[in-house]
């Protein structure tokens, strides 16, 4: 059995504690007037290189998704002034955001894994199962502070999400026309399904397969397969629906009809290398001995797997919406190209080229700090990832990674490690009665 150590508790304690701190500041930082939108944005002019002009021209790029008017003149300044007020009111609740999905995608990503697995009824991973559960354990809390995050957006108390502000939609026709679906009730009523069905099946498979341990015949087992192979079609239904809802949809005159699977690849390779991350720390601790080189060896092809994957994804949503030039789609990739240089070349270099140059080496993805290290670029890669997805649509050109972002990952990153932790402290971490256990114990690439 492993036990959470008093070490790793007030660790993930102390970075809660300095999260809400930081989140905090990030709130009471907030302007309230647009004349200290104006100060805050003066003040960070000579570090951002001259942000409120670029503001003005994200502005004037994204104005009729705003449904504001082109009007000269002092009518255009008022809106203008409005539309930074609101940017920079949306920092905190971006940053907030930004990590919250983050972190639950993780979870998300292995649950995906996890039910692969069964489906498949793969041989070389039951020994990870255990691991597996306990990471998937935080859909619990992460999809409660996401779902309550979208409720608040529902009750107009931030402005992540355009499509939710009456006025705008009274002045904007392709917004009137997506109204039956892009309606607050009707958006957290999806939400409230999707995060039922990923929950249920969490818990119910983790119920069978401890159940299994002590069972004298292989029902659970078989139990447990019937319902991962059903909930993978609930799964990609539902995944592709909440990355139209939860993402795309900051920025609701755009969208993308590989979308879908491009968040899908962003959480399956992040949660592949938390798992990876999580077996070698357990591995440093004297536990999971059956657990071999070839595992975390197969784990790291993964990793590098997905990341082509991802990659791919990528630039075939890019290349086609660059090529084709219509301005409705690219202006989604100009304004991130503008004003997000540094995290939109940096996610690509962090989320390909390091993965590629770190982990093509068959040797390499059997040492277990190469295989860490990998892990930290990959994750940081995808932290940005959705950074970029959400960040130019919320708050433009007046972003930075300051002290609500740091604090908002730092919490977070608290929060999982605990939860986690202790979720893996609740059951032995090796499977008994798996009838592939010992193909597991026994796997050699």
């Amino acid at each position: 059995m492993y036990t959470i150590s008093n070490r790793l508790k007030i660790a993930s304690i102390v970075l809660m504690v300095l999260g809400v701190i930081g989140i905090g500041i990030g709130f009471v930082s907030m302007p309230g007037t647009v004349e200290e939108a104006k100060a805050i944005v003066a003040s960070h002019e000579d570090g951002h290189g001259g942000g409120h002009a670029a503001e003005t021209s994200h502005h004037e790029t994204t104005a009729n998704a705003h449904g504001v008017s082109e009007a000269h003149g002092e009518s255009h300044d008022a809106s203008h002034d409005e539309h930074l007020l609101h940017q920079l009111q949306n920092k905190p609740w971006a940053a907030l955001y930004v990590a919250a999905f983050f972190f639950f995608m993780i979870s998300l990503g292995v649950l995906a894994f996890y039910a692969i697995q069964r489906a498949a009824q793969a041989g070389w991973s039951p020994l990870l199962f255990r691991v597996m559960e306990g990471i998937t354990a935080y859909l619990v809390p992460g999809g409660i502070i996401v779902f309550v995050i979208l409720a608040l957006s529902v009750a107009h108390m931030n402005h992540l999400f355009v499509w939710m502000d009456p006025e705008v939609v009274a002045h904007d026709k392709l917004l009137q026309g997506k109204a039956g679906f892009l309606n607050g009730t009707f958006f957290l009523i999806r939400a409230a399904i999707f995060l039922a069905g990923w929950i249920f099946y969490r818990e119910y498979s983790r119920k069978l397969s401890l159940a299994q341990d002590e069972a004298t015949d292989d029902s659970n087992f078989k139990k447990n397969f019937r319902w991962s192979a059903g909930f993978l079609v609930f799964y990609l239904v539902t995944e592709s629906m909440m990355s139209w809802d939860w993402i795309m949809s900051v920025d609701p005159h755009w969208f993308s009809t590989l979308f879908g699977w491009y968040i899908f690849a962003s959480m399956f390779v992040s949660g592949i290398t938390v798992i990876a991350m999580v077996t070698i720390y357990l591995k440093s601790k004297g536990l999971l001995q059956d657990v071999n080189n070839s595992h975390i060896h197969d784990l790291a092809k993964f990793m590098f797997g997905i990341s082509i994957f991802w990659t791919y994804l990528w630039f075939s949503q890019f290349m086609l919406i660059w090529y084709s030039d219509i301005p409705e789609e690219v202006t989604y990739y100009v304004t991130r190209i503008a004003d997000f240089k540094l995290p939109f070349f940096g996610m690509i270099a962090m989320n390909f080229l390091f993965p590629v140059l770190l982990l093509m080496n068959s040797d390499f993805k059997r040492v277990n700090w190469f295989v860490i290290m990998a892990g930290i670029v990959i994750l940081a890669g995808h932290y940005l990832d959705i950074f970029n997805a959400i960040m130019p649509s919320t708050v433009g050109d007046q972003w930075y990674i300051g002290i609500p972002e740091i604090g908002s990952i730092l919490f977070f990153a608290g929060l999982f490690i605990f939860w986690v932790f202790r979720a893996l402290s609740k059951a032995p971490l090796q499977p008994k009665r798996n009838p592939f256990i010992e193909e597991s114990k026994n796997f050699h690439y």
